[in-house]
């Protein structure tokens, strides 16, 4: 591909470290719950879905979910990310290259606006960065893996898709950025990004890369 015209960060586990803070979290909750998994089947099993997606799976693999899990759950998890959740490496050098080059980068999240806003709120310069650039699932009430989200995106920028670029770190971002037409990278900083590449998306490992998979 040419040099894209829009890029589109993923937040959690793309922009913030936040996903082994929320894994370890979800993992001891579930298992208080009867559902006993390992962190690695936590990341697969619920990594890049929406919390009521999660209590949904949750109840059906035989976890003993109560009807306001997901309020609680967003309560306790926003206190323990609020702790502290440090940058993806390299992800600043990466937006400093996307401006050098002059192209216009947004995010489509999952997550709630109000987790961006303590995430990156602890990171002043990046969040200054996004301002008025943050698309939430929760705010429009379409969530990936349905393309909705950046294709509402897309429009704002007045960008076409096949001119867009996806950066998620799940398969569903990945399915997404399929069905919307837009060329997805899957960042794989834990394993080979294998489940990734099976949604159509070009993996890579490390954020020093993505300028040039970019074509920047």
């Amino acid at each position: 591909m040419t040099a894209p015209e829009l890029v589109i960060f993923d937040c959690d586990g793309v922009l913030v470290d936040s996903e082994p803070i929320t894994n370890r979290l979800l993992r001891d909750d579930l298992a208080g719950r009867g559902l006993d998994l390992s962190l690695d089947q936590i990341t697969r099993a619920f990594v890049g879905g929406t919390m009521r997606s999660v209590a949904e799976k949750a109840a059906t693999m035989g976890a003993d979910m109560p009807p306001d899990w997901v309020d609680a759950f967003y309560v306790e998890m926003y206190g323990e990310l609020a702790k502290g959740t440090p940058l993806i490496t390299g992800i600043e050098d990466a937006m400093d290259q996307l401006d050098a080059a002059a192209i216009p980068y947004c995010v489509g999240s999952n997550g709630s606006l109000q987790k961006m806003s303590i995430t990156l709120g602890q990171h002043p310069g990046l969040q200054a960065r996004l301002k008025g650039r943050l698309y939430s699932a929760h705010a429009l009430g379409t969530a990936k893996p349905d393309p909705d989200m950046f294709l509402i995106a897309a429009r704002d920028f007045g960008v076409p898709p096949a001119r867009c670029a996806v950066v998620d770190d799940s398969p569903t971002g990945c399915i997404a950025a399929r069905r919307a037409g837009m060329t997805g990278f899957g960042y794989a900083e834990h394993d080979d990004g294998a489940r990734l590449a099976a949604e159509g998306a070009t993996v890579f490992h490390h954020m020093r890369d993505l300028a040039g998979l970019l074509r920047i």
